[in-house]
């Protein structure tokens, strides 16, 4: 599909104004008019009603509006990536949220001490990059993992709070109290699996996507939770408890393409964090 089709059919959906629309893209508004109707006759489909008042979205118009805005920034994205790459060497880098803000640092100064004329771009760990430091269970099928740092899992408390201060706390202690979850982690599922062998059961009180929302609810006093020693870096209002159990860690590290997909760039960046 033509570009520049979704590219006139985004700016008519946000000007719902043909002569501003075409003002926006720098066209005649023939042309643009033109260019919707092309539009129209290659999805088959109907995308704007014309009136004296403007320009009114059909359904249609509606459903493909969030996907032709993302696939242009998309593009922009990747030609802003090139042109980058061709004015000196860049280096795309998408970091998962949620880590260890010195860990992380280290891992950027390493690369940066290593190759000091090395153009950095962060992007978020789903965005299009070159590599990504995050999770070893987030590695995708056509890439490598290098593992870069492991952090683990401490129980985490509100200092006021009644284990504050404790020597040691124990799978009986947990049973009743309030703990808040974050389903994608396996050390929480490790610790409610090693309490569903027993007769003692925590309270799912609150539930998060992300870890450092698992904390500001643990500092809103709503409930205790195991959290990456790492992230607590940010935080001076929980303090940890020791746990009796098994250790709960999780492997933080460079994902990278597998084979010919890699750079010149890449290749570099790998050795650098292999040494």
């Amino acid at each position: 599909m033509d570009l520049r089709l979704l590219n006139y059919f985004v700016a008519v959906y946000e000007e719902r104004n043909a002569t501003k629309a075409a003002a926006r893209c720098y066209v005649s508004q023939p042309s643009l008019s033109n260019a919707l109707r092309q539009l129209e006759d290659e999805l088959g489909t109907k995308l704007f009603e014309r009136g004296s008042k403007g320009m009114t979205s059909t359904d249609e118009a509606d459903h493909l509006y969030p996907r032709a805005r993302r696939l242009l920034d998309e593009s922009r994205d990747l030609s802003a990536m090139f042109r980058e790459e061709r004015k000196g060497r860049t280096f795309v880098v998408g970091t998962f949220q949620d880590l260890s803000p010195s860990r992380m640092c280290a891992a950027l100064e390493k690369l940066h001490l290593a190759y000091p004329d090395l153009n950095f771009r962060m992007v978020d760990h789903e965005a299009i990059s070159d590599a990504r430091i995050t999770l070893d269970v987030l590695k995708r099928e056509d890439e490598l993992f290098l593992p870069l740092w492991e952090e683990d899992y401490a129980l985490c408390v509100r200092k006021d709070h009644p284990f504050a201060g404790r020597k040691l706390i124990t799978p009986e202690d947990l049973n009743g109290q309030r703990f808040i979850e974050c389903p994608p982690c396996e050390a929480h599922q490790q610790t409610i699996g090693i309490l569903a062998e027993s007769v003692y059961r925590m309270d799912i009180f609150a539930r998060a996507d992300h870890k450092t929302q698992v904390m500001h609810l643990v500092q809103a006093g709503i409930g205790i939770s195991f959290l990456p020693t790492g992230l607590l870096e940010i935080s001076s209002e929980l303090t940890t408890v020791p746990f009796d159990g098994p250790r709960m860690f999780r492997s933080v590290g460079l994902c990278y393409p597998a084979g010919r997909s890699r750079s010149p760039l890449m290749e570099k960046i790998v050795k650098v964090f292999e040494e």
